[in-house]
């Protein structure tokens, strides 16, 4: 069923305006991903043990999960079904994209249990890489394992405050971050913060105040503090 634009729009304007642009990156990527076919790939989860963080580089971004044991990784991921239906064999089955992207746009997302290939999706998988990567020393692995395994079922979704990566941090450090989304903060604010965005916000106020003809107080305040505002910034 199509949404009402006015209701799109409305749903859209209540976004954090940060959040809303790696929401559009984020399905750009997870759509070009889908174009691919899935690779035949068989995976030696002998190597895996119970509470190892699976690691799987994809081409903009990494997903993560933890190993539970028998071919068994918890993670978490977008999901917009479980909103939808309680028919616990439709939900069971593999997430598509599109169940992931609209999952990610609701916000809605479940800790849950797939196989290693589901998992992986034909990627290479990365073994406690964050290990090197982190400050903190690493729980044992039944530990890990079970803080992962506590945590299953529907969780509020957010790409910038709550992800998978935010998920294995947690469960394997005690820690809940996500680097990934810390270097995209860091992007932003780099190109949003810097001498040229100071320079084509201050033309675009003295644009906008002069095309409007607001030559007063509430017209001039803006012109010059947006600008100042990003330039202390930068």
């Amino acid at each position: 069923m199509q949404v009402p634009e006015h209701l799109e729009t409305h749903r859209i304007s209540r976004m954090f305006p940060l959040e809303f642009l790696y929401s559009l990156f984020y399905i750009a990527v997870v759509t070009d991903f889908d174009e691919k076919k899935k690779k035949v790939i068989q995976y030696d989860i002998s190597k895996f043990k119970r509470g190892d963080l699976l690691e799987v580089p994809r081409t903009l971004f990494t997903h993560f999960g933890i190993y539970l044991g028998n071919n068994r990784v918890a993670h978490l991921i977008p999901d917009i079904l479980p909103v939808l239906t309680t028919d616990e064999k439709a939900i069971e089955k593999m997430v598509n994209n599109n169940r992931l992207i609209l999952g990610a746009i609701a916000k809605k997302a479940s800790v849950r249990v797939d196989s290693v290939e589901d998992f992986a999706y034909g990627a290479e998988i990365l073994l406690n890489h964050m290990d090197k990567v982190c400050s903190r020393s690493p729980f044992e692995g039944e530990e890990v394992a079970r803080r992962a395994e506590k945590l299953m079922g529907s969780v509020v979704y957010s790409l910038l405050w709550y992800n998978c990566e935010h998920y294995v941090m947690y469960c394997r450090y005690g820690t809940s971050v996500s680097f990934q989304s810390y270097q995209f903060c860091k992007v932003v604010r780099k190109i949003v913060c810097s001498k040229t965005s100071c320079l084509i916000s201050f033309l675009l106020c003295l644009f906008i105040m002069f095309y409007l003809e607001t030559v007063s107080i509430f017209g001039i305040l803006p012109t010059f503090m947006i600008p100042f505002t990003i330039w202390m910034a930068s």
